[in-house]
This record gives C-alpha cells, sequence and structure tokens, in this order.
C-alpha cells in the first residue's frame, strides 16, 4: 500500500468510494451524493489552503482517501483542522484507514496546527471508526445525541480530538 498525496485523475475512484458511504453508511450525513464536479471542488478547495488530501493505493486501487478540512471558519479557529477518512468497502480491515488517518495526523502536525477533531457520524453506534481514532491517539470530547436522522433512525455523533504541537499548552 502507497499513501500519497491525491490527485485529480484520483477523483473519480474518491467519488466512488464517497458516494457508497453516503448511500449505505452514516460516517457522512449528506443524502445525496455529490457527482464529480462538486467534489473536484472540494480537493481544490483544500488543496488552495495548502490541507493534506490522501489518496491510499494498493494493488493499482484506489483504496481509500483522507483529508484535513478546517473545523470552523471562524478566524478564532485557525488552529485547528477536522479529519475526514473514508475507505472503499473493498478494502476495509486492511489497515487503510489507519495509515491514512497516521499519515495526516502527521502531515497535520507538520503544518503547525495545535489540534484535530474528528467528528464521527453515527460514532455510538460505529465503534471502528471510533476505535481508529482512539489508536492514533485522539481522545473523546463528547457526543450529540439525536444530531443527525438518515436511513429511518436518529444518528449520534461523536466528538473526538488529538493534541498536536503543544496544543493548548503553549500560545500559538
Amino acid at each position: 500500500m502507497v499513501v500519497r498525496p491525491t490527485i485529480l485523475t484520483d477523483i473519480p475512484a474518491i467519488t466512488a468510494i464517497y458516494k457508497d458511504a453516503v448511500l449505505h453508511g452514516t460516517a457522512s450525513y449528506e443524502l445525496d451524493p455529490p457527482g464529480e464536479a462538486e467534489m473536484v471542488a472540494r480537493f481544490e478547495k483544500l488543496a488552495a489552503r495548502s490541507l493534506p488530501y490522501l489518496t491510499a493505493e494498493t494493488d493499482g486501487r484506489i483504496a481509500g482517501y483522507a483529508y484535513a478540512g478546517p473545523f470552523r471558519e471562524r478566524p478564532a479557529y485557525r488552529f485547528i483542522v477536522e479529519d475526514s477518512v473514508y475507505v472503499d468497502p473493498a478494502f476495509k480491515g486492511r489497515g487503510i484507514g489507519k495509515n491514512l488517518l497516521n499519515r495526516l495526523v502527521d502531515e497535520v502536525r507538520a503544518l503547525g496546527y495545535r489540534q484535530m477533531i474528528a467528528v464521527i457520524g453515527d460514532g455510538t453506534n460505529h465503534p471502528a471508526s471510533v476505535r481508529l481514532h482512539e489508536a492514533a491517539g485522539f481522545t473523546r470530547s463528547g457526543t450529540i445525541t439525536g444530531s443527525g436522522f438518515k436511513h429511518g433512525r436518529w444518528l449520534d455523533t461523536v466528538i473526538m480530538q488529538i493534541a498536536l504541537n503543544g496544543g493548548t499548552d503553549t500560545l500559538p
């Protein structure tokens, strides 16, 4: 497996992975999967901010992707990012998510950010995502009960975070 920076030609595969997550999963609270043009726009927006966007490739196929995006747009949040990790269902359980998340944390740390947040959709019923983040050093910050409604049921959001570069122990 190779984890590398995402390039535009990866977007069709990334779009397919995300489409599956939207249609069949609860990690994303989107109800309608975005098309390729929207996924290109999202990629380019993060690239313009020099935020890491990574692709995992194995056996010549794109197995997953991960990126860091702004946690919120207001200026006081400028030292914190939010991660997203998605793995092709055919590659789940092979360490793809772990490798993506660990590399993402390393790249965000190198950029000088102080915190990374994980907003895990359906986190109460989706323990694999919680365990993935715990293994990378994230701790639980809280749960937002009934924060989403998808596939005919209420979903809880688990919030996790990891301190980077001294976290809040020192001023930026």
